[in-house]
């Protein structure tokens, strides 16, 4: 096991601060990946079994009555998707906890130790879900709908003989836009390419503006879980007095220990109006410094090496009547 994870799933309403559910442990080889510190991820063979231990915490002024247990979950759209109430799936049939509930004090805590037991006959692939800690309140008749309060641990794991699948993804396009309020954001097309589920954030940072300004950095907003195989968008916010650009957009997105770095430039529309979208390319330092260069020498290049040799003299009193160069970033 590695080191102690971080916070979990955030409440799913504003009153559940009043308690958490904090992961306690994580795998040894993932000590570095930081989804892994804070949800269940692995990767596990067909009969394999797995403990984690979770800690479930009453930050409230009042005794708690917390319920834990597992449920069901699924991605989709873009998003990890909690299933209804306490629905199940293959995965919750999988889990077992050492006590369905804690009863803590004030501004006390509990640990409760989860175990997965992966049947021999599973089959391969990727599932999901979620370990609630739930609060609900007692029945009162005077109230038809009652609020329920739970935070929760995510669930990925993946079932599969030999070595975990790989995970990556791209960045495509870039689209700038400004709300009806004037806030300008960035949504950027992310596509997992990889056989595991990705859970993409990250930030962008703004140069070359008007006047050369540069800002940054700016985190997403709106992160994005992807499937295998999907495409979705994340969003970045900037201050609402942002000039419009054109700005060179450096983004730098992540999920887990997968980096991608790539810019575009982009120009922010007036209020309301989404603008022309732009392909991101890879954000290389020599790439961004040395694009007008290097597409000259390929040019060059190319033209020499399809010059037959019956008019290699020509090509070379061409070249000493006017030589190739760069002119203020054009070619001449």
């Amino acid at each position: 096991m590695g080191g102690p994870a971080q916070a979990s799933e955030p409440a799913t309403d504003p009153d559940a601060g009043s308690i958490g559910i904090q992961l306690l442990e994580a795998p040894a080889n993932r000590r570095e990946d930081p989804r892994a510190r804070r949800y269940i991820v692995d990767h596990l063979p067909p009969g394999a079994t797995i403990h984690r231990q979770v800690l479930v915490k009453n930050d409230s002024d009042n005794p708690q009555h917390i319920e834990v247990y597992p449920a069901a979950a699924s991605i989709s759209k873009g998003e990890f998707q909690f299933g209804e109430g306490r629905e199940t799936n293959e995965l919750t049939s999988w889990v077992s906890l050492d006590r369905p509930a804690v009863d803590l004090k004030p501004h006390t805590d509990a640990r409760v130790r989860v175990t997965i037991t992966v049947p021999p006959d599973a089959s391969r692939g990727e599932r999901y879900g979620v370990i609630w800690a739930q609060v609900t309140p007692k029945p009162d008749p005077n109230v038809t709908v009652r609020q329920v309060r739970r935070v929760g641990i995510r669930m990925y794991l993946d079932i599969g003989p030999g070595g975990e699948p790989p995970s990556d993804f791209t960045i495509g396009e870039m689209t700038p836009a400004r709300d009806n309020d004037g806030i300008p954001t960035l949504g950027i097309t992310v596509r997992n390419t990889g056989e595991r589920a990705l859970d993409i954030t990250g930030s962008a940072n703004l140069s070359d503006g008007p006047a050369g300004m540069h800002t940054g950095p700016f985190n997403v907003a709106q992160g994005a879980t992807l499937a295998p195989g999907t495409s979705g968008t994340v969003t970045i916010r900037f201050p609402r007095d942002l000039p419009n650009g054109p700005w060179k957009a450096e983004v730098h997105l992540q999920s887990g220990l997968v980096r991608k770095t790539a810019a575009s430039q982009v120009t922010f529309p007036p209020p309301g109006q989404v603008g022309a979208s732009s392909r991101a390319f890879k954000a290389n330092p020599w790439l961004l410094a040395g694009i007008p260069l290097g597409v000259g020498l390929v040019i060059t290049a190319g033209l020499i090496m399809i010059v037959r040799p019956r008019h290699r003299a020509a090509v070379a009193r061409l070249v000493r009547q006017r030589p190739f160069g760069i002119v203020a970033g054009r070619w001449r």
